[in-house]
């Protein structure tokens, strides 16, 4: 074994702080002779990012477990502390979702807030992502932290921490976190207090139903058209899955109140449960996630299929099609249709803002951008990652306050089904979305048509937009070097074509520099911060981007083009096409 390894074996093992039955695991795994397992959960400590951390559970060093948490709640404890007596008063607020050992973890963490002298405001119970930023504002909270690993495998769960603004942290906040929480040195440092204690002393105090109906009465005002769709929701019937997560606390109840009727909870996914048991993965970007619910759909007579991950920050939907059969969108054609549906109902009521601004990241498609500029909108785009939609709607915020020149947020979206119909929450909120998604289907209705009639139009309009991506998992230290050395190779020798396509240019995000690839000389700049992003512009105008997971051991390899064809059917062919022959060639110039 390593020696490095070896050693950090032992700290754990001799570490007091741990219980005796984590010590245990790591034992079995010695007398296996496990050397590999060893190595990953000890080559290094379980990485606190720019927002948190994401692992598998279990005992180690670089796993998810009460100590690494707990040593996260320490880091974060110690930040906020040095921002005042006032700051610690108002505390943090707290919530979990449906994954093994989220009730353990959200408890742990107020338990350390607690032990040093921070007041948490935990939840009662499992509750959606987009509450937890909603309730940090409405509290007054310094900071807010969700227990989650959101879409992922039922293996993992995740820490994300938000900052008073309901935006997960961004610099500085961000890196002063991390700092901290490396700062922390051996689990025995993390100061831990009795929850019982904490409780009767005020340090943890519990939250619940009156969050919840200050967060589902905002929802309730955010509705644009509330008597079409009062009067079409009698009607409409709706498939609704949580996906065995905590979708099913407030989304149902959400459409209910808005006037839908008819909200169908498929019932062998409505329970929480962290083991995911009717799905692979508990993610409705995967088509498999939602079969139970077409199937329920199709059963029934519904007209729309909807279903949330996890902690209910990302939604999936399928609408009928041609011969009744049920189409799963993709995130970037939903987003174009709430982008078309909100820009489309501001202006016929008279309420478009004159400085409008649609805010989207680099890696998503190009439709919702030509839809939103169409109406006359901004189009401003981000880092991949909704903290960073979340922190320009918070500047829009504050330079109003300030007296400064503003813009006016209408819609936030990505590609990877996060939408934010509504600034009252600064993260993506699968809870309002759900709604908006369900309003745009009654006012189809109202017209005769629905969803994907729309969108079919709106490709006529437009044209025909289609994205497709590539992903390869090198899980452990060893993919972690793949991963680093494909981005270096890319960086040093960017490809001149790609699927035969010549690349016109090359933009790094970590300097910011956009070059052409011919010549290599400078051809502008993106102003955003420096990210491990990798984008390239090719003659047909498609792109292909390249950008490492922050959560998961991935590489991704982002694809989106556009066919200009008339005809829908030879449109989607030539895209289907094209893009398939550019993922060919992204894994023969990666070796992968």
């Amino acid at each position: 074994m390593d020696p490095m390894i070896e050693k950090a074996v032992g700290e754990w093992l001799n570490e007091p702080a741990i219980a005796e039955a984590d010590k245990e695991e790591i034992r079995s795994l010695l007398r296996a002779s496990d050397e590999k397992e060893l190595t990953d959960r000890f080559y290094r400590d379980l990485e606190f990012g720019t927002g948190g951390m994401r692992g598998l559970i279990g005992a180690g060093r670089n796993r998810m477990n009460v100590y690494t948490v707990g040593a996260a709640g320490q880091g974060l404890a110690n930040y906020v502390a040095r921002q005042g007596e006032a700051a610690k008063k108002a505390g943090v607020a707290i919530a979990y979702d449906s994954r093994r050992c989220s009730d353990l973890f959200a408890e742990r963490t107020a338990a350390v807030l607690a032990g040093n002298g921070i007041t948490a405001y935990l939840f009662e119970r499992l509750r959606p992502t987009p509450e937890l930023s909603f309730a940090v504002r409405h509290l007054g909270c310094t900071a807010g932290v969700v227990i989650t690993a959101s879409h992922n495998p039922a293996a993992y769960n995740g820490y994300k921490v938000y900052w008073s603004d309901g935006v997960q942290v961004v610099p500085p906040h961000d890196r002063a976190i991390t700092d901290e929480v490396r700062g922390v040195g051996g689990f025995g440092n993390v100061r831990v207090m009795d929850p019982a204690a904490a409780k009767s002393q005020g340090l943890i105090r519990m939250i619940g139903r009156e969050v919840d109906e200050a967060f589902l009465a905002q929802v309730q005002a955010s509705c644009l058209l509330p008597d079409i769709v009062r009067r079409k929701g009698r009607t409409l019937k709706i498939v609704f899955s949580p996906l065995h997560g905590a979708g099913s606390t407030l989304v149902p109840e959400a459409l209910r109140r808005r006037g839908f009727e008819s909200v169908l909870e498929v019932p062998e996914q409505c329970e929480p449960d962290g083991n995911f048991p009717t799905v692979e993965f508990p993610n409705p970007e995967e088509g498999p996630a939602l079969n139970l619910s077409i199937e329920l759909a199709r059963k029934e007579g519904a007209d729309l299929v909807i279903a949330t991950d996890p902690d209910v920050d990302r939604v999936g939907i399928a609408v009928r099609g041609p011969d009744d059969a049920f189409v799963l969108l993709t995130g970037n054609q939903t987003a174009a249709l709430l982008t078309y549906f909100i820009c489309e109902t501001l202006t016929r009521q008279g309420r478009f803002p004159a400085d409008a601004a649609l805010i989207t990241t680099i890696v998503s498609g190009d439709m919702m951008k030509d839809i939103a500029r169409s109406y006359g909108a901004e189009v401003i785009e981000v880092l991949t990652g909704f903290k960073w939609i979340g922190e320009r709607v918070s500047q829009f915020e504050a330079d109003r306050v300030a007296g400064r020149p503003s813009k006016t947020y209408i819609f936030g979206a990505e590609e990877s089904y996060g939408y934010m119909p509504a600034d009252y929450t600064r993260d993506k909120d699968a809870v309002t979305a759900t709604a908006y998604i369900a309003d745009m289907a009654a006012v189809a209705v109202a017209q005769g048509f629905n969803l994907y009639d729309w969108l079919e139009e709106l490709f006529r309009r437009f044209g025909y937009y289609q994205e497709g991506a590539k992903s390869f998992t090198l899980p452990g230290k060893e993919g972690a070097d793949r991963i680093k050395q494909i981005m270096e190779t890319l960086r040093k020798n960017p490809p001149q074509a790609i699927g035969g396509i010549k690349v016109i240019t090359v933009a790094d995000l970590m300097t910011g520099e956009i070059r052409e690839a011919a010549t290599g000389k400078e051809a502008g700049r993106y102003d955003l911060p420096a990210a491990d992003v990798l984008l390239l512009v090719l003659a047909d105008g498609s792109k292909v981007i390249a950008r490492p997971s922050g959560t998961e051991p991935k590489i991704k390899f982002y694809v989106l083009t556009r066919s200009a064809l008339k005809d829908l059917d030879e449109a989607r062919e030539d895209a289907t096409a094209r893009i398939k022959v550019l993922v060919e060639d992204i894994a023969r110039l990666t070796g992968m």
